[in-house]
């Protein structure tokens, strides 16, 4: 069974994001594996003892206890998991990429060790939910165990994966599902087509709903014990979101969504809530192929 994996690096948001790691492997009865990309020697760096220092002492080894010590932390959270680590040469975007291609989710810190004190969110977190081929899961704002999962829809394919996601992480987690819609300014070509040529706020309100309710009917029979709330309000996606996050215990997001400018690779929704939400977050959907 493909594993859960997490990238570690010794930071506390490292931390935060292996119990978050443990708690996901254990709802989907999955092993977990832990990575610690080792760049060092890929830049020419001498990795190993100095001759006048201990025979433990160097780069690599205190690579391995870091990825020891993180073990460690998983095993005692999650004492009843297959737990492996490794210790995987090379830049942890490249590492973590690769692991991507065969787990069913990866789970990193909102912020590493290295970079800049005043980012929100770090580059390593940005470059994967941009990048990676499945799921991410982004460590952020409060690891909460209650409150319900909550879903950003909009009526894209990406959408659509991210709420399939979201359906499956509520039910294993015995929760309520909330898929939120939202609209503001200009509605999509086929929305307007839909409507009346006098129109309304309440009619605007019904089709949304409408096609919220499509979208959800098509996913429910994936998950169909699942209590779905659906909700359309009359606000930027962004914002709304924000808001839900306070409360939920997980948000869950398309990588792309139908707005914004066709050259991002992931959608500025998304990366608001990867630097401000107060929950974990999920990017889910397949990115472009170019980003592959």
């Amino acid at each position: 069974m493909r594993p859960i994996v997490v990238g570690v690096d010794g930071s506390e948001s490292g931390r935060m994001a292996i119990g978050i790691a443990v708690h996901e492997a254990r709802l989907h009865q999955r092993p977990l594996r832990l990575v610690h990309a080792f760049v060092w020697p890929t830049l020419g760096v001498y990795v190993g003892p100095s001759p006048e220092g201990p025979p433990d002492g160097g780069l690599a080894a205190e690579a391995d206890r870091l990825l020891a010590d993180a073990v460690a932390h998983a095993v005692a959270v999650g004492p009843d998991l297959e737990i492996s680590g490794e210790v995987v040469t090379g830049a942890p975007v490249p590492v973590l990429l690769a692991e991507a291609r065969h787990a069913p989710l990866v789970v990193v810190g909102s912020r590493g060790l290295g970079g800049f004190a005043g980012l929100l969110v770090g580059s390593v977190a940005v470059q994967l939910a941009t990048y990676a081929p499945g799921p991410v899961l982004v460590a952020r704002g409060e690891d909460r165990r209650t409150g319900p999962v909550v879903v950003g829809v909009d009526g894209s394919p990406a959408s659509g994966e991210a709420l399939a996601f979201a359906l499956t992480e509520a039910a294993a987690r015995g929760v309520e599902l909330v898929a939120l819609h939202t609209w503001w300014g200009r509605l999509p070509g086929r929305t307007e087509d839909g409507l009346p040529l006098i129109y309304d706020a309440d009619d605007v309100q019904a089709a949304q709903a409408a096609m919220l309710a499509t979208m959800v009917d098509e996913h429910r029979p994936n998950a169909p014990d699942v209590v779905v709330r659906q909700e359309v309000r009359h606000d930027r996606a962004a914002h709304a979101l924000l808001r839900a996050s306070d409360t939920a215990q997980l948000m869950v997001v398309g990588a792309r969504g139908r707005g914004g400018f066709a050259g991002l690779l992931l959608g500025s929704v998304s990366q608001t809530l990867l630097h401000h939400a107060r929950s974990p977050v999920v990017v889910a959907g397949r990115r472009p192929r170019a980003a592959a």
